[in-house]
């Protein structure tokens, strides 16, 4: 089932002085139309952005809807795109404007205050929180920040320097499994009996279910990976032993 879309800012805003406003903003606009199924929300937004910007409008509307899109998976190379194309339509001044905005919003460095600060400011997607709950299948520390719970599940996981996980196997009755992508920093992924494969960023690895491997960090770097979960009958995940760390600190 796809995200609902809920809106009170109207009521908020206006509820008293403008009820029906309110109302045709809040019920209507959002409650109906940004929930209409013929479009996704990742398009929608998109075209919101470039409505706005084609009228010049460049006030605190457009930098809600400009995160509405990133929260809805535009990326911000797909944002650039589509206001460089709008530019040639709508004028230059407009898109600078936009551009200016889009900028705080997608780019906005956190204070460097540590080497996981220093690392964020690195890498697109936030690394998250402390994955504890799953911290006793872990060498060392990681992080896990949820980045779509809708059609496709897909977290990203950070492992700091010298992290890793057991070894365990995804397991299904039908299809399952799981892709990795690296999205910044240094890292290995292993089949059981196989050598280690280097991850950089930009390095895709498919994992059919029923295979045993493990995944983590090189001992000198942070490292980072998009887990898509893929979709199957009866899945689930069987941890195993750890990595023995002889094996691992032979690792570059």
């Amino acid at each position: 089932m796809s995200e609902r879309i809920v809106q009170t800012a109207g009521r908020n805003a206006l509820g008293s002085f403008a009820p029906d406003f309110a109302h045709f903003n809040d019920d209507i606009l959002f409650g109906e139309n940004w929930n209409n199924q013929d479009l996704t929300l990742k398009t929608r937004c998109l075209i919101t952005v470039i409505a706005l910007m084609a009228q010049g409008i460049t006030d605190s509307s457009l930098k809600y809807h400009l995160q509405n899109a990133k929260n809805h998976g535009v990326t911000g190379k797909e944002l650039a795109a589509a206001i460089t194309h709008t530019a040639f339509y709508a004028g230059w001044p407009k898109a600078w404007a936009v551009f200016n905005l889009a900028k705080e919003i997608y780019n906005e460095p956190i204070e460097e205050q540590t080497d996981k600060d220093r690392y964020q400011n690195t890498i697109f997607f936030p690394i998250g929180q402390p994955n504890d709950a799953f911290a006793k299948y872990f060498v060392g520390q990681s992080y896990l920040a949820p980045i779509s719970a809708v059609q496709v599940p897909i977290y990203n996981v950070t492992f700091e320097p010298g992290c890793r996980n057991n070894w365990h196997i995804h397991r299904a009755k039908k299809g399952g499994g799981q892709m990795l992508i690296c999205i910044g920093g240094r890292g290995y992924y292993q089949e059981w009996d196989k050598e280690p494969i280097e991850m950089v960023p930009g390095s895709v690895i498919n994992i059919p279910a029923g295979i045993k491997h493990w995944h983590g960090a090189a001992p000198n770097s942070w490292f980072s990976h998009l887990a898509i979960e893929i979709a199957g009958e009866e899945t689930g995940s069987e941890w195993l032993e750890a990595v023995d760390s002889e094996t691992y600190e032979k690792l570059k």
